[in-house]
């Protein structure tokens, strides 16, 4: 149930990617216009989670949850009857914010119930429900595309709400209990917030996560020009490229929680996951520039870094919920998923500046993500800094 909450935003933002030039010639509009469909869900996704993680801290989670769906139903039947690109951005904004309940809230679910471990091995069975669906969202996007419009993919994410919100209804029990939620208001949830941010530890994995997020976002943004434009490949040679590594970055984060993390210490876990994502990038700069080796030196370092982010994400999300009382997971679940999608917004365009797509600039970005992340984590999450006092609710 959670894993499909969370795959949720990924299937929002990518099953009606192929139908972009359709919206462009139905509604009149210029393809650039077109891509703020885009870029206004990725902000609501990031504004959304910092309204609905709070309140499932004092209301639950099922209620803010079940709101959440109801309006991304709602939403998404907007989009499917939108008459116009203003109407669809807008319902595209409101679908994305909807829609981020399930991933922030699923998050804050998994604190309820689990920790350490325990907690990371959820964490990775959540990913390997959600690690999917951008795999897969495209492909069956083109496939509807064949039989229906672009309205028509609107429409499956339309019954997707609506079978979400009836699944949530009668299958996920309230795991935030009455006597452990918070009573303030926007003050508290602003204190509460202010804390966690004060919070070496969990500030570090914050950054860690965002940078390393920030790391994953510029090569999905990037790759296919890059790809398709530089490196001359078929559309159809991308996809399976694209494929390779999204593979990479789900069994590495079913390896992560299964056998390295019952194994190994966190700190270890990070430290392994941020070095190779050092080496990648690196290898990926050399590879771009001093030796040029074309499609065969560029694609081998984008393998091992989204295998890298398989183990740096968990393990992020992981410990900086662990350091967390439950009444506060669902504002803690907010900052990092905000954070992360603010950062994939900074670095998405970057391998494109100047007008035209660059490998170069591509692997700059990968590296430079890493090597800030590694450095936040360092530097923030030393090993003496322990959670002896988990951050609880402002009063």
């Amino acid at each position: 149930m959670l894993g499909g909450l969370t795959a949720l935003g990924p299937l929002t933002t990518d099953l009606y990617l192929p139908g972009l030039p359709s919206i462009a010639d139905d509604l009149a509009a210029e393809p650039a216009a077109v891509q703020l469909t885009l870029t206004f869900s990725m902000l609501g996704v990031a504004a959304g989670q910092l309204l609905f993680g709070p309140f499932s801290d004092r209301f639950g989670r099922r209620p803010p949850l079940l709101v959440g769906l109801l309006l991304y139903t709602v939403s998404s039947v907007v989009c499917v009857l939108a008459p116009n690109l203003s109407v669809l951005i807008a319902a595209r904004f409101v679908q994305g914010a909807a829609g981020s309940a399930g991933l922030v809230i699923g998050r804050a679910v998994a604190r309820d119930r689990f920790q350490g471990v325990a907690l990371l091995r959820f964490l990775a069975s959540i990913a390997l429900i959600s690690g999917l669906a951008p795999i897969l969202a495209p492909i069956i996007g083109a496939q509807l595309m064949r039989f229906t419009s672009w309205r028509g993919t609107f429409g499956v994410l339309t019954a997707l709400g609506l079978l979400l919100t009836l699944a949530a209804f009668g299958a996920l029990r309230e795991t935030l209990p009455a006597q452990a939620r918070h009573g303030g208001g926007v003050g508290s949830t602003l204190r509460t917030m202010g804390r966690l941010l004060r919070n070496l530890p969990f500030l570090g994995l914050a950054l860690t996560s965002s940078l390393a997020f920030g790391a994953l976002f510029g090569y999905i943004s990037g790759s296919s020009t890059v790809l398709q434009h530089v490196y001359q490949v078929s559309p159809q040679t991308y996809s399976l490229l694209f494929g390779l590594n999204s593979v990479a970055l789900v069994v590495m984060t079913q390896v992560n929680g299964r056998l390295l993390a019952p194994r190994f210490t966190p700190r270890a876990l990070m430290l392994g996951g941020l070095a190779a994502a050092v080496v990648a990038g690196v290898a990926l700069v050399l590879l771009t520039t001093v030796w040029d080796f074309g499609l065969v030196g560029f694609c081998p370092p984008l393998f091992v870094m989204m295998g890298s982010l398989g183990v740096v994400l968990p393990n992020t999300a992981a410990q900086a919920l662990g350091l967390v009382e439950p009444q506060v997971a669902g504002t803690a679940s907010a900052l990092l998923g905000t954070g992360n999608f603010l950062a994939g917004a900074v670095v998405a365009p970057l391998s494109s500046l100047g007008g035209r797509p660059s490998a170069v600039l591509l692997a700059l970005g990968v590296l430079a993500c890493g090597v800030l992340a590694t450095a936040a984590y360092l530097g923030l999450c030393r090993p003496g800094r322990t959670a002896a006092n988990p951050v609880t609710a402002g009063r």
